[in-house]
């Protein structure tokens, strides 16, 4: 059995009336049940790929072949093996999370998960007959990933699934991805949110002007794009200051310090997946 579940080689794109395309030559692999982030500024084609993979957009060049089969031949049954989230918040305001639920249960040519199961998963339970008009944003999040995961697709895509969200909600939504990850499914992340990237992603894609510019573990990307170094906290001239040394040597401006008795606190550092992102880009966040 093949291990990838998508598989892009030599992807090309450019929409009509553009001189540039909007995907140049891209190429990638997903391996079954591991979470993949796709990186990258407003612009850079990460939507195109994506439009591409879920079986939106036509016109394009090259091999893509999502869950064994090119997409194209997939037809209509793809929708039935794959989950989508779209950035915005979902729902019609009159229906109650469970009604939204069973509307969309009937669109799928296969069984679909239980609707209370599937709320309490994604802690709606507590709303579920309340009218989704009502509900926060947040909420209305969660109903987009249930929606998602209904049929209980292997491959879900989820593209910006914590915009906007408070940090409890941010929480929530990487648990989800998680566990859906524990149940063996392969999640496609697309998102400018690095803290969630780092935290659940396998590995991650840096997209710049149409094609991938860096990609791997989050780690190893973090060491190879920035360096550790300690940064130390310390009392001089009746103040606060900082003062910072790199990581694995013992200078002896930082063991005199250690030894002074001035230092409020001691950490290391090292670079984040935000530093990375401008080092990969050449673009702030």
């Amino acid at each position: 059995m093949d291990d990838l579940t998508i598989r892009v080689s030599d992807l090309e794109h450019t929409y009509p009336g553009q001189d540039r395309p909007a995907v140049d030559g891209m190429s990638f692999e997903v391996a079954r049940g591991e979470v993949f982030g796709f990186l990258g500024p407003n612009g850079a084609g990460k939507t195109t790929t994506q439009g591409v993979l879920t079986g939106l957009l036509r016109g394009w060049r090259g091999t893509v072949e999502v869950l064994g089969r090119p997409v194209g031949a997939w037809g209509p049954a793809l929708y039935d093996r794959i989950g989508v989230a779209f950035e915005l918040p979902v729902g019609w305001p009159r229906l109650t999370g469970r009604e939204d639920l069973v509307h969309f249960s009937h669109l799928h040519d296969g069984p679909t998960r239980d609707v209370d199961d599937l709320m309490a998963e994604v802690g709606l339970a507590a709303a579920a007959d309340q009218p989704i008009g009502t509900w926060s944003k947040g909420m209305r999040m969660r109903l987009n990933l249930a929606r998602a995961l209904l049929h209980d697709p292997g491959l879900v895509f989820l593209d910006e699934p914590t915009s906007g969200l408070d940090p409890v909600n941010v929480a929530t939504v990487r648990s989800l991805v998680l566990t859906a990850r524990e149940a063996g499914r392969t999640i496609f992340l697309t998102t400018h949110d690095m803290a969630t990237a780092a935290a659940v992603c396998d590995r991650v894609a840096f997209v710049v002007d149409g094609s991938i510019a860096a990609s791997g573990p989050p780690r190893a990307l973090q060491l190879a794009h920035g360096e550790s170094t300690v940064r130390v906290v310390h009392r001089k001239d009746g103040g606060l200051t900082t003062s910072t040394f790199p990581l694995g040597s013992a200078p002896a401006e930082l063991v005199a310090l250690l030894a002074s008795g001035s230092v409020e606190t001691i950490a290391t550092n090292e670079a984040s997946l935000d530093d990375v992102f401008v080092s990969v880009t050449g673009r702030q966040l």
